[in-house]
């Protein structure tokens, strides 16, 4: 993939899973520094430690990404260690899922708050950075669900307002050199999908023609694509890794 060398970058929930995954990923493809939010300071910390044990590249940062001081912290400390942000991939996010008729305000609210007001608060303050240096690659985390999905309804409206932000980034930051893209992960093999019932799981599976779940590494690879300089002409679009479902 593309050679990061020279450019620095964010990526949040890069405590585990999806995040660790495109962290050690772009790490492998030579970025210059690296930092991890996370809202678990300890393991964000322990896994910034196992990626970069000399802490020459990895700063690990606890922050929740739904407040706007905690980020404004966040992004200042790494410019401060770093000088610049060149990347930054929006990938923190959770689920409250329920039927819609028994969705109450308060899952509603936690969802949209991470999902949609994390990307929010991160690029409202990277942005003018980007724009000011003319250069900057923004990779949100969306997903299938985007496009609907049962029990999901606050999640699924996170995920469908974030691709609607991304190509509106894309406008708005061409002319400064700035690309935004969304990546769609399908099933992918993390803790959190693994929580699911077995029997659950096996009927999810009968639903993806490749006959596997995605590999977080598998998302990492896209990420690295859309943040490399190999992707300079590549904007606003939604790269959808799910093994052809919900195509």
């Amino acid at each position: 993939m593309g050679n990061l060398a020279g450019r620095y970058a964010i990526v949040t929930g890069a405590g585990k899973g999806i995040g660790a995954a495109i962290a050690k990923r772009i790490l492998a493809d030579h970025v210059s520094g690296i930092a991890l939010l996370d809202y678990d300071g300890k393991l964000v910390e322990k896994t910034a430690a196992e990626l970069d044990p000399s802490a020459e590249r990895v700063l690990a940062i606890t922050c929740d990404v739904s407040k706007a001081d905690q980020v404004d912290e966040a992004v200042q400390a790494a410019l401060k260690r770093f000088g610049a942000i060149d990347i930054l991939v929006n990938n923190a996010g959770i689920t409250r899922d329920k039927m819609f008729h028994k969705m109450d305000r308060a899952d509603w609210e936690a969802v949209l708050s991470i999902n949609l007001g994390g990307p929010y608060n991160l690029c409202h303050v990277v942005v003018p950075h980007m724009r000011e240096r003319k250069y900057g690659r923004i990779v949100n985390i969306s997903s299938t669900s985007a496009f609907g999905n049962a029990g999901q309804a606050n999640y699924a409206a996170s995920k469908a307002a974030l691709i609607g932000f991304t190509k509106t980034l894309a406008r708005e930051g061409g002319p400064k050199n700035i690309t935004a893209n969304c990546i769609a992960p399908g099933f992918i093999n993390t803790d959190m999908f693994q929580a699911i019932p077995k029997e659950i799981i096996a009927e999810y599976l009968k639903t993806i023609p490749l006959g596997r779940l995605g590999e977080p590494s598998e998302i990492a690879s896209a990420v690295s694509f859309l943040a490399s300089d190999d992707a300079s002409f590549v904007s606003g679009q939604v790269l959808i890794v799910s093994g052809a479902a919900n195509t």
